[in-house]
């Protein structure tokens, strides 16, 4: 007689998976809503959808925070810095939906496809955010980039669009090849995926030094750094940036940016925090070099995407001080960066759509001339974003570069700190160029809007006869809400230094 042996698979915590669920369950439904042909579901009530998974996500996000506890078998965990990433990416895919409400690319890829397709790679990113193995590391790091390499081409009939996605898969994968072989050399040098065990290996032994060790290291580095756009890695940025939707191109700006410095914040002071003499000097290399290629690259750019796509390479490099020191205070001072950062940027992104459907320009910086005095709600969120990417005082950009200055200093890499001051003044060539032409030149006339009249049409039909429209109430309102955000936090930044400060100690360094 055979005995019946019971099989038990891992415990699963649904509370502490509720706020990944919220993404995925609302991404089925937001497919499934998506199917139905009546235009008012397709149009108003599928984003809205969105928007509640992605509230959904925020809200449960804060019924676990302060849990601090793994979850199915210690893949995830479910801390304060992956809910504060959650909810980074959650607000994100908001501002997204309510940017791409009336855009061109739902239309034509089908509001169900790209809404679902949007709630499926933030939900990659918080899997990336709270990975704690390198499988999950790896299942994350896919899931976040193949939604978003459809995502760049879903404006069909734009060769801009579809560019943009199929160079974005072309080195996306370079990317993702390069990272599995890396972790497959820590898992080969260590015996174990999980960040717990490699750690113990590194302490209870001599492989701080061991050749093949490094090299997992680097090239696990490598492939964050492709996701992240750390120079030299940095060669697809503006090509995408530029070419991609500019409501995707606002996503990919903060969300991909935040889960990538948070599985790098997880691999290198966790996992690899024992070695940290050993990459120590190499990541802040690294940084130093992207930040001068970053803002270098974005003096002579006359286009604004791909003026904030060398712009983001350069933020990269600041936030990668906050990972080079291995300290509590690194942590704090990245989360609280990418806070502002995502204030920032989503500003900046919320006016270059509105003027892309206002005037025949697209995305060139003489689409800005004179918006001071003809369309000032637009004009001082654009500014404030700009001051604040520049980190002029009483912006929260300025807040962040002191935190992490402090934290480079305190970690005795008081020349990376340097190096950020000297960033900041190079930027400045740029960032204030954006403000001169909305506020000291004289206003243009608009040109045709070819965008626009493509946004009426049918797909299969020629559009109709080109013409300006106006932005669109949730537009402005977006500029407006994160440009008010980026002033507030640089003027009391108390909140979000609480906010970072739990995220800070959720790693359990000094």
């Amino acid at each position: 007689m055979i005995a019946a042996v019971a099989q038990h698979g891992p415990h699963i915590d649904w509370a502490g998976l509720s706020p990944l669920l919220a993404l995925l369950g609302g991404a089925i439904v937001v497919l499934m809503a998506g199917l139905f042909r009546a235009r008012l579901v397709r149009e108003v009530l599928v984003p809205l959808l969105a928007v509640v998974a992605f509230g959904a996500a925020v809200g449960l996000g804060v019924w676990q925070w302060d849990s601090a506890k793994s979850i199915i078998a210690g893949a995830l965990r479910v801390d304060d810095l992956a809910i504060a990433v959650t909810w980074i990416v959650a607000v994100a895919g908001i501002a997204t939906v309510l940017l791409s409400w009336r855009s061109i690319a739902p239309r034509e890829a089908a509001h169900g496809e790209y809404y679902a397709l949007l709630l499926t790679t933030a939900a990659g990113m918080a899997v990336l955010a709270g990975a704690q193995n390198l499988v999950t590391v790896f299942l994350g790091y896919e899931l976040l980039s193949i939604p978003l390499y459809v995502l760049c081409a879903t404006e069909m009939r734009r060769e801009g669009s579809l560019e943009s996605g199929l160079k974005y898969l072309v080195v996306g994968s370079v990317g993702s090849a390069t990272l599995l072989y890396g972790l497959a050399l820590l898992y080969g040098a260590t015996g174990s995926t999980d960040f717990g065990g490699i750690a113990h290996a590194l302490s209870g032994g001599n492989l701080a030094t061991d050749p093949l060790l490094l090299t997992g290291i680097a090239l696990t580095l490598v492939g964050i750094a492709f996701k992240a756009s750390v120079a030299p890695f940095h060669q697809w940025t503006p090509d995408v940036y530029e070419g991609a939707p500019t409501p995707v191109t606002a996503f990919m700006a903060v969300a991909t940016k935040a889960a990538a410095m948070a599985v790098a914040l997880r691999i290198f002071n966790t996992a690899l925090v024992d070695a940290q003499s050993s990459w120590g000097p190499a990541v802040a290399v690294l940084a130093a070099v992207t930040i001068i290629v970053g803002n270098v690259g974005a003096i002579g750019q006359t286009s604004v995407k791909r003026m904030l796509a060398w712009s983001a390479v350069a933020q990269a490099g600041y936030m990668l001080g906050g990972v080079v020191v291995s300290s509590a205070l690194g942590v704090e001072a990245t989360i609280f960066y990418l806070v502002g950062y995502l204030a920032m940027n989503l500003a900046a992104f919320s006016v270059v759509v509105a003027r892309e459907r206002e005037t025949g320009m697209g995305d060139d910086i003489a689409a800005l001339e004179g918006i001071g005095t003809t369309r000032p709600w637009l004009a001082w969120p654009m500014t404030v974003a700009m001051l604040g990417l520049a980190g002029i005082p009483a912006t929260v950009g300025f807040i962040g570069k002191v935190y992490l200055i402090d934290a480079l200093v305190d970690g005795s890499y008081t020349w990376l700190g340097v190096v950020i001051v000297i960033g900041s003044m190079i930027s400045l060539a740029y960032y204030l160029r954006i403000i001169a032409a909305m506020w000291m030149r004289p206003a243009r006339e608009p040109q045709p809007a070819l965008a626009g009249a493509a946004l009426d049409a049918p797909l299969g039909t020629e559009p109709a006869a080109p013409g300006p429209r106006r932005a669109g109430l949730e537009v402005v309102a977006c500029a407006a809400a994160f440009g008010a955000a980026s002033l507030f936090l640089g003027i009391w930044p108390t909140p979000l230094s609480n906010l970072a400060r739990h995220a800070g100690r959720a790693l359990g360094i000094l």
